[in-house]
């Protein structure tokens, strides 16, 4: 009975979800991009040996429909390719090498979805963000493909999908109802619309959204009221140094995505 009370509960946002002992979830931004090259399959391995709860990483379509790990649309910055991911097939990706912080080549090769989902066997989670082409364009079809990969691993309540796009968070409940969503906003959004914070948590209820995941700058206490108030789970993004680490774990978040998730899993006290 109180197993299944439990787990009521847990559907419903009411009881935490972080590991015995921790004070939030710990989500490998990019995989620890300040650790390893980011986004890569050396990345994703790395974390989850490391005891992260939770995969960050971003999702991008291919020419020919292959759904692959990388953050921008464009390959330069973090390859050694040229031109946008969108007109690249997936061989040609293959040809690519992944590129360090520093620039440097390195040995590793983009991903796919299917293979960093098969990196994260239970109990690790998944944070995928939907990214658009270049030029905010949407991916036709992107996700029922996301969605299509999650279900086929049975990932359930392990994976809770990401977009900045709200039509992009609408078409995945179209599709998933049950499905976990997280609507990103930024500090230049709430700037731009002249909001106050805590209008994030509204902007994310009133799409559906299960998580609200904000620039932790943007992070106040009244922010954590209304997200408890609406019973939306709050992640903050990207928590790389201790004071704003320290900062969001007495502020209460549920999760935070760091590059530096060693630093993130010291300071909750479950040191690597």
């Amino acid at each position: 009975m109180v197993r299944a009370l439990a787990a009521m509960l847990g559907v419903l946002g009411l009881v935490a979800t972080a590991p015995a002992g921790s004070s939030w979830l710990v989500a490998a931004h990019r995989g620890g991009a300040a650790l390893w090259p980011e986004n890569s399959p050396m990345a994703f391995r790395s974390a989850v040996a490391l005891g992260v709860d939770v995969l960050e990483f971003d999702v991008h379509l291919t020419a020919d429909g292959e759904l692959v790990v990388i953050h921008d649309a464009t390959l330069e910055r973090t390859t050694t390719g040229h031109g946008a991911v969108a007109d690249t097939t997936l061989a040609q990706l293959r040809t690519l090498r992944l590129r360090g912080r520093d620039g440097g080549v390195t040995h590793e090769s983009v991903p796919t979805l299917a293979e960093v989902l098969d990196t994260a066997g239970p109990p690790v989670q998944v944070l995928p963000e939907i990214k658009t082409a270049r030029g905010g364009r949407r991916y036709p079809g992107v996700e029922e493909k996301v969605l299509a990969a999650l279900a086929a691993r049975r990932f359930g309540e392990r994976a809770t999908i990401q977009a900045f796009d709200e039509a992009t968070i609408r078409r995945l409940h179209e599709l998933d109802r049950a499905q976990r969503t997280m609507l990103l906003v930024s500090g230049r959004r709430l700037e731009t619309a002249r909001a106050e914070p805590p209008e994030a948590v509204r902007w994310a209820s009133e799409v559906g959204a299960s998580d609200l995941g904000m620039d932790h700058r943007a992070i106040d206490a009244r922010v954590i009221a209304a997200a408890r108030g609406a019973r939306v789970r709050l992640s903050a993004w990207t928590v790389n140094t201790e004071p704003d680490l320290r900062r969001m774990l007495d502020l209460g978040v549920d999760l935070v995505m760091s590059d530096h998730p060693d630093l993130a899993l010291r300071l909750a006290g479950r040191a690597p």
